[in-house]
């Protein structure tokens, strides 16, 4: 069990092959990450740290192991596209923002099918901009915003359905070093605030200091 007594993020022995079992991207992983953690997981290009990422998302299903998450065996969820909804926000080193909407229509988006009527839908998405910092920058779209503002916009899109956990794959990877800062201290202060466990994956040593536990895996394993 993991600090405190609450696991966020439970894998065992987590294989995940590719190819036809050619190409091995996770060879055993093992991890717990507790409850309000933010946990940064490093190591250089292709060592696996995305495929877990993607893995404990539920954006793909392990060749083999188990990954819980939010106490919920992985395995055992039939619509994993609910659980992702319900349960964890994505951000991602590109955006991934839709360039014709505006800022507030994108965080709404994410609301979609949630049963959340469409003016409560437009009250939380201004919330959630106020909250990372971009009120005023409503209606404008991606096109017409800053690298930065763009991230702060993805984020607030994650926390549109109140997820418990915050995964978040190179979110500075494609800022300058000013950017990245303010990306960084954003997500520590939401951590804080909101209390929800953040891992993020990042080959950056400075940004991995950032939180408050770093994981370093190396050729599809936790070194």
């Amino acid at each position: 069990m993991s600090e405190g007594g609450v696991t966020a993020v439970s894998t065992v022995d987590a294989h995940k092959t590719f190819d036809g079992g050619v190409v091995r991207a996770l060879n055993g992983v093992s991890l717990e990450v507790a409850h309000g953690a933010f946990v940064a997981i490093t190591g250089p290009s292709g060592c696996g740290k995305s495929t877990l990422l993607h893995l404990i998302a539920a954006l793909d299903r392990p060749t083999s192991g188990m990954i819980a998450v939010d106490g919920k065996d992985l395995g055992d969820i039939h619509d994993l596209n609910e659980f992702r909804r319900q349960t964890v926000g994505l951000v991602f080193q590109l955006h991934n923002l839709l360039p014709n909407l505006a800022a507030i229509e994108n965080v709404e988006v994410a609301m979609f099918g949630t049963g959340v009527s469409r003016h409560g839908q437009q009250e939380r998405a201004r919330k959630l901009l106020a909250e990372v910092g971009m009120t005023g920058a409503e209606d404008r779209t991606p096109p017409k915003l800053s690298g930065g503002e763009r991230q702060r916009v993805a984020i607030a899109r994650a926390l549109a359905n109140g997820p418990a956990i915050l995964l978040a794959d190179e979110p500075t990877g494609s800022l300058d070093s000013a950017a990245a800062e303010q990306v960084l201290e954003l997500l520590v202060r939401l951590r804080a605030e909101r209390d929800i466990t953040i891992l993020m994956v990042t080959h950056a040593t400075e940004v991995a200091s950032a939180a408050d536990r770093v994981i370093q895996m190396n050729d599809g394993v936790i070194v």
